[in-house]
């Protein structure tokens, strides 16, 4: 009996020790279809285990999130809006299509706090609105999906108004300019918005003399008034110049074709300036012509002319015995000027810069004959 088990013992140990020793594969069978599998009777129901206290349990977040309509074709989120910014005006109506583009999602809605439409289940859902009657709203399209996912998609929205009124005026100042002086013209346009998208030109004629934005950081939304404001330094061509300034709003590629402009009426300046001599002041004349120098100035400044110390009339037909140095004395608002003008009065065979102009079209006119 000893000797006949004595074998079957020492066969179970190196099977035993084979197994602890050697690798074993591992099978895993797929999980059975549910038509195979059967419901567990009472007595062998198995009651999961609870989660220990330690560990936190993750709450379920939508799977496809996204805030414009590019950005949620990247992460996976199928929704698209027309048009992907929208850009009406305070008061008008507006439309805007958001489509889901593949299929697997059973709901599409929009979430607005103007005008909202019911949920749909077709592929696409339009929200109108027939008056814009709010300044800060922020449009959502959202989406289910069959296996209780989610995504939205945030409609980038502008609300915009023209200016009631564009003005133009100076800093502290009314009445003429004087030449050199440093002057502030001031563009104020009144209740306009967005005022970020608002830019201001500033014109002297039809020269653009300056453009600005708004400096104000915050992102307004309601309409405000706003004051542009420009430093000048007016020179004597600035008398009479009207100046003007022009607010526009650019709303990008999404806005009106022609974004809306709101000019201010023109401000006609007038420039004090002078006196100053216009003729050179060495003048040659041929006998016979008048003797003539202008000085100019604003207004006009009162202008006195002497000879040896002696006040004299300039000449309307003059000779040989007029020439000499005159002086000019110009009194003009600010102050007076003295200028001195050397006179050469040149008889019949001498020649003046008039004459010698008309030698020149005459030796021209003989040439262009000739050529004929």
């Amino acid at each position: 009996m000893y000797a006949s088990e004595q074998p079957i013992t020492l066969l179970l140990f190196c099977l035993f020790g084979s197994a602890t020793s050697s690798p074993v594969s591992i099978y895993t069978p797929s999980p059975p279809l549910a038509s195979q599998i059967s419901p567990p009777s009472p007595s062998s129901t198995i009651l999961p285990s609870l989660p220990s206290p330690s560990l936190s349990v993750p709450p379920f977040m939508p799977p496809l999130v996204s805030s414009s309509g590019e950005s949620a074709e990247k992460v996976g989120c199928p929704l698209r809006l027309s048009p992907s910014t929208l850009v009406v005006r305070f008061g008008h109506p507006a439309t805007a299509n958001c489509s889901v583009q593949r299929m697997g999602f059973s709901l599409l809605g929009w979430e607005v706090s103007l005008a909202a439409p019911e949920p749909t289940m077709d592929r696409f859902l339009i929200w109108t609105v027939d008056r814009m009657s709010e300044w800060s709203i922020k449009p959502m399209c959202y989406a289910l999906s069959e296996q209780g996912g989610q995504c939205h998609i945030n409609l980038p929205l502008i609300v915009y108004k023209p200016p009631d009124n564009v003005s133009i005026s100076f800093v502290n100042h009314t009445g003429p300019m004087f030449e050199g002086g440093q002057y502030t013209l001031q563009c104020t346009v009144q209740d306009v918005a967005p005022v970020q998208n608002l830019i201001v030109t500033f014109y002297r004629g039809q020269t653009a003399l300056g453009q600005q934005q708004s400096k104000n950081n915050t992102e307004k939304k309601k309409p405000v008034t706003e004051i542009f404001t420009l430093n000048i330094t007016p020179s004597k061509e600035d008398d009479g110049a009207q100046y003007w300034c022009e607010a526009k709003l650019e709303l990008g590629p999404e806005g009106p074709r022609l974004p809306p402009v709101v000019m201010s009426p023109k401000l006609t300046a007038t420039v004090h300036f002078g006196p100053q001599l216009v003729c050179p002041t060495k003048l040659r004349v041929r006998e016979g012509e008048s003797l003539s120098c202008e000085v100019r100035g604003n207004p006009q400044p009162l202008v006195t002319w002497f000879r040896d110390g002696q006040v004299v009339a300039l000449p309307t037909h003059s000779s040989r015995k007029h020439s000499g140095k005159y002086t000019v004395l110009a009194k003009g608002l600010l102050e007076q000027k003295n200028f001195t003008v050397e006179v050469e009065v040149l008889d019949g065979s001498g020649t003046t810069n008039s004459c010698n102009r008309h030698v020149l079209m005459a030796l021209l006119l003989i040439q262009t004959i000739y050529c004929l």
